[in-house]
C-alpha cells in the first residue's frame, strides 16, 4: 500500500447523478473525483523512487485520458482496462474500428471459475496493435497524442453460465511480441487480488460498520485496516506459494509459542521441521479451517477469524506471565 486518498461528497452521489447536471467530459480533472488517480499514481510513484519500474495496474474506472498523460510526465508504466471507445490514428476512426482488423496474434488457454465455483477451461483470442490514441475532442488543445499499445483477449463464443471474457486492456508498456502480449494478460489477471484486499477491509475489518464520528479518527482507523488487511491477504498467500518458508518471516516466537501450546501437531511416524505453512494451517483452524487431507488451502476468512482469536490469546498469555511469572 504506497498511496490511499479519502474524500467525502457533498453534492452529487456518484457519476449518474452527475451526468443528469452536467457533462462530465467538460469538467477539468482537478475538479472530479477521479483527480484521485493521477494524486495516487504521482504520489506512488515518488514514493517507491524507481518510476520506469512501477506498473500501475486498473480497471476500467481508470480509463482516464489525464491518467494516461500523468504516466507520461512521471516517466512510469500502465496497464489499465479500457472502456472508452477514443479515437484513434489521425482521428477518422476508433480504437475498436481498428482492432476489428487485427489479425489474431496468439491464443491461450485460462482457467475460468463460474459463479457457482465450477472451474472451466477458457480459449482466448489475443489481438494487439500500437496505435495513436487522440485525447477527448473538448481536451485536444490541453492534452497530447500518445502512442500506447491495445490489448484484446476475447473469446470468439459465448460460454454457457458464465459472461464472456472481453478485456479490452491499453499500455504504455512495450510489446514486441505475442510473448510480451500473453505476459501483460496475466499481469492483468493478478488485479483480483486488489479487489480481494477489499474484501479482507470491508468484511473482515468492517470498516464500513465503524461509529467514528470525526473525520481524522475514520482516516486513523482505515490506515491500521489497511495494514492488517494486507497482513492477513499475504499470509494466505504465503501459505499457498512459499508453506516451506521459516516460521519467522511471518509471525513472532510468541505467536509460534502459543499456536504449539493451543495445537499440538498430528502424530505422524516422522518428525517434522516447522514450516510458516503447519503454523498458518494452525492460525485456520482457530477460525474454522477443518485441515481434512482434501481441503483446498485455508482463504482469507478463516485465516482473518484465526488471527482475531491468536491475537486475543497472545494478549492474555503475555499478561498472565508478566502477573505470574514465566
Amino acid at each position: 500500500m504506497t498511496a490511499i486518498k479519502f474524500w467525502s461528497r457533498s453534492k452529487f452521489k456518484g457519476t449518474n447523478a452527475l451526468k443528469r447536471s452536467v457533462n462530465p467530459t467538460r469538467v477539468p480533472i482537478e475538479e472530479k473525483e477521479s483527480i484521485r488517480w493521477l494524486e495516487n499514481l504521482e504520489h506512488s510513484t515518488e514514493l517507491l523512487g524507481d518510476p520506469e519500474r512501477c506498473v500501475h495496474i486498473g480497471d476500467r474506472e481508470s480509463d482516464i485520458y489525464e491518467l494516461f498523460c500523468a504516466a507520461e510526465r512521471s516517466k512510469t508504466k500502465f496497464l489499465l482496462r479500457t472502456c472508452v471507445d477514443r479515437l484513434a490514428g489521425e482521428g477518422k476512426h476508433t480504437i475498436s474500428a481498428a482492432m476489428k482488423g487485427a489479425k489474431v496474434k496468439a491464443t491461450c488457454r485460462v482457467d475460468i471459475r463460474d459463479p457457482k465455483g465450477t472451474v472451466t477451461e477458457a480459449t482466448v483470442e489475443v489481438r494487439y496493435e500500437r496505435l495513436q490514441i487522440q485525447p477527448p475532442i473538448g481536451k485536444q488543445k490541453k492534452y497530447p497524442c500518445l502512442a500506447l499499445t491495445v490489448i484484446h483477449a476475447q473469446e470468439r463464443t459465448k460460454p454457457r453460465g458464465r459472461e464472456k471474457i472481453d478485456w479490452k486492456l491499453i499500455t504504455n508498456l512495450p510489446i514486441r511480441s505475442r510473448k510480451d502480449a500473453l505476459e501483460k494478460l496475466s499481469w492483468y489477471a493478478m488485479r483480483w487480488k486488489i479487489e480481494t484486499f477489499h474484501k479482507i477491509l470491508k468484511s473482515g475489518c468492517k470498516a464500513e460498520a465503524s461509529k467514528l464520528r470525526a473525520a481524522e479518527r475514520i482516516v486513523n482507523l482505515i490506515a491500521v485496516f489497511c495494514i492488517l488487511s494486507w497482513h492477513i491477504f499475504w499470509m494466505t498467500m504465503m501459505n499457498r506459494v512459499a508453506p516451506a518458508a521459516p516460521p519467522g518471516v511471518a509471525l513472532t516466537s510468541i505467536e509460534t509459542c502459543v499456536l504449539d501450546l493451543l495445537i499440538q501437531d498430528r502424530a505422524s511416524g516422522k518428525t517434522r521441521p516447522a514450516t510458516l505453512g503447519s503454523y498458518l494451517t494452525k492460525i485456520a483452524r482457530l477460525g474454522g479451517y477443518l485441515a481434512r487431507a482434501k481441503d483446498p488451502p485455508p482463504g482469507n476468512a478463516v485465516m482473518w477469524r484465526g488471527m482475531s482469536r491468536l491475537t486475543d490469546i497472545e494478549l492474555g498469555f503475555v499478561m498472565g506471565t508478566q502477573l505470574v511469572g514465566n
